[in-house]
């Protein structure tokens, strides 16, 4: 092996060390850059080289040092388990922000709640059997009426509102994960031609990684990497994306709540063949966009909704039969109390038949102007064990528990989502002291590496300068 030989394996060090500061230096150049996964480069010993001729004799040494590659430090579990979370969290956080908008419709308990509305109308009716026909105590009792059926009908309205919104956000989402799944393709191009050339594409990685995190956290998924380099999301078995080609999502079926039909999830490309998702944020926001079910096992503001209507129906199908008995000051009898308009929802139809103190039916049949004993007998009606303010009292405490329980769910599922994001980053994260630490040392190797040329140098100049010059 010749001397010259020697500077190659000392420049192949220069070389070697030069990749590790670069290498360092991209690391703690992006030191607080979000999604950005530490790199570490990667040596390989130089082998012997082969003998070229027979009188090529002599031992020989390896010719240095190679790099062989630059590693990205990322763990393929930890991320997987990151998707999960973030799937988890997507979903259990859309259930969340509905079940609190559904807490802050009901008003309960307090002053606005129906709960409270119910015992002022049933107490204003006590009024008037106290004083029948006076014009005082029926004012207060049409008020109070229809107040309570104004606050029946916000409620409604409120989630019918919500409902509304609430499709249009899922129909975001959707064209979110669209765009996202676009950008996933083109990245996934550009991850295979650098694979393809050999040339590094850590960065592009972590690009991806950061939307693959995002597509979880929308629609949950299945990863799955591919051997060129590109990667996969499975919705339900089915593809989302697969390497450079992504398939686009939308929404179908109802646009009302009163409509009562499905939201469905679709491939654009197969209208009307439904998408299962696994979990994520569209997932919960279709879950709550389900049509009411008489199990109580609909989406829940309809479901909500529907318990409003019921409230409605039980209001009027409790006091009208008793009412329908007494007489007005007027001599009206046998009307209504509530009356409901026809083509629209309970809640929203409700009405107060009467309009003033003379024609609301409070006394017996000939018990004289002066009776209010139908007026009194309505005032018990809510402290039955079927009475609407029992109705309304289940039915508060039921979505007391959906709403607590749910609540309880989100926090879960995002303190699972912090832990496995620190497990993460205190695995791919840039560490500055142990950063230093490589900087000194791939320094250190430089100057060694350089002081190697150095003797070579050295000792060519000697053997190429001062050879025959002895006894000069």
């Amino acid at each position: 092996m010749s001397t010259f030989s020697g500077l190659n394996t000392a420049l192949s060090g220069l070389n070697a060390a030069r990749t590790g500061l670069n290498t360092t230096g991209q690391n703690l150049t992006n030191v607080n850059t979000a999604g950005y996964t530490r790199q570490r480069a990667e040596f390989a010993a130089l082998g012997t080289p082969a003998r070229g001729a027979l009188n090529d004799l002599g031992i020989k040494v390896g010719q240095g040092v190679g790099v062989s590659g630059i590693s990205r430090l990322g763990d393929a579990f930890l991320d997987a388990r990151v998707r999960t979370s973030f799937s988890v969290a997507g979903y259990t956080g859309a259930r969340a922000d509905a079940l609190n908008s559904i807490e802050k419709t009901l008003n309960e308990p307090g002053p606005n709640g129906i709960s409270s509305q119910l015992q002022g109308f049933w107490t204003s009716w006590q009024g008037v059997a106290n004083t029948p026909g006076d014009a005082a105590s029926s004012a207060v009792l049409l008020e109070k009426s229809a107040t309570l059926l104004q606050s029946i009908a916000s409620g409604y309205e409120a989630l019918d509102g919500q409902w509304s919104q609430t499709r249009s956000n899922a129909n975001t989402v959707v064209q979110d994960i669209n765009g996202t799944a676009a950008q996933l393709a083109s990245l996934n191009k550009s991850i295979r031609t650098a694979a393809a050339s050999g040339t590094p594409s850590n960065e592009l990685i972590d690009q991806r990684d950061a939307l693959t995190a995002k597509i979880a956290n929308l629609t949950g998924g299945t990863v799955r990497d591919l051997p060129d380099g590109t990667n996969e999301i499975l919705l339900g078995g089915n593809v989302l994306l697969s390497g450079s080609t992504a398939n686009e999502l939308k929404l179908s079926g109802a646009t009302k709540m009163a409509d009562g039909g499905t939201v469905q999830l679709e491939w654009a490309h197969r209208p009307g063949s439904a998408v299962d998702l696994d979990g994520g944020k569209l997932a919960g926001l279709l879950s709550v966009l389900k049509p009411a079910e008489a199990a109580g096992s609909g989406g829940m503001i309809a479901q909500t909704a529907a318990s409003y209507n019921t409230m409605a129906a039980k209001l009027a199908s409790t006091v009208n039969p008793i009412y329908q008995g007494g007489v007005a000051p007027d001599k009206t009898t046998g009307k209504d109390f509530f009356e409901f308009k026809a083509g629209v929802p309970a809640a929203l139809g409700l009405t107060v038949v009467p309009k003033d103190a003379g024609s609301i039916q409070v006394g017996a049949p000939g018990a004289g102007g002066k009776d209010g004993s139908i007026a009194a007998d309505i005032s018990q009606l809510g402290t039955g064990k079927d009475s609407p303010d029992a109705v309304w009292s289940d039915t508060v405490v039921r979505l007391g528990v959906e709403i607590q329980t749910g609540l309880q769910q989100a926090v879960l599922a995002d303190v699972s989502l912090t832990n496995a994001v620190a497990s993460q980053q205190s695995n791919a994260s840039v560490d500055i002291d142990e950063e230093n630490v490589n900087l000194l040392a791939y320094q250190h190797a430089y100057q060694a590496a350089a002081r190697v040329m150095t003797a070579i140098d050295e000792a060519l100049d000697v053997l190429i300068n001062q050879t025959g010059r002895v006894g000069r």
